[in-house]
């Protein structure tokens, strides 16, 4: 669900996270649109882009050559970076420090901080910051279990 421009730029990020590739320029998505039900990935580990003015830049600050995959399936938008030589790397994103707190005029703001751990055939060998991320909520955060996602869109 959403955009189609957001979500490609979305899995560009994604799958440019799990590898040596660079983001130079990335935003974050002002607003958190659907709660965590069904979600695969940390909140906040999209990137929107809006023409003229927000972008999502990757450099290759490496030897290797890197080459963008993406299509369509029946159901899904599908990706990979493939890449001259095969990584030696292995890569995991997940999130600290969530919180949701009060908006400054109602409503809630989710925060996190997104990390990563790259890992060589020995173990792991780097646990590093990437990036912060608050959004407005535009969905109650206190929904429970039973709440199915076509009630949350209809709320927004």
């Amino acid at each position: 669900m959403g955009g189609g421009l957001c979500q490609l730029s979305n899995l560009i990020y994604w799958m440019t996270l799990h590898t040596e590739l660079t983001v130079i320029e990335r935003h974050r998505h002002s607003h958190d649109v659907f709660p965590d039900v069904n979600r695969k990935q940390p909140f906040g580990t999209g990137a929107t882009c809006s023409y003229n003015s927000l972008d999502l830049q990757i450099k290759n600050n490496t030897e290797k050559e890197f080459q963008l995959i993406v299509y369509l399936t029946d159901k899904e938008l599908a990706g990979e970076w493939r890449c001259s030589e095969p990584s030696v790397y292995r890569y995991e994103v997940y999130e600290k420090e969530h919180s949701i707190t009060p908006g400054l005029f109602g409503g809630y703001i989710r925060n996190n901080v997104i990390y990563r751990k790259i890992y060589d055939n020995i173990g792991l060998i780097k646990d590093e910051y990437v990036t912060e991320n608050h959004a407005y909520m535009l969905y109650n955060p206190y929904l429970n279990e039973n709440t199915k996602l076509e009630d949350v869109v209809n709320q927004i």
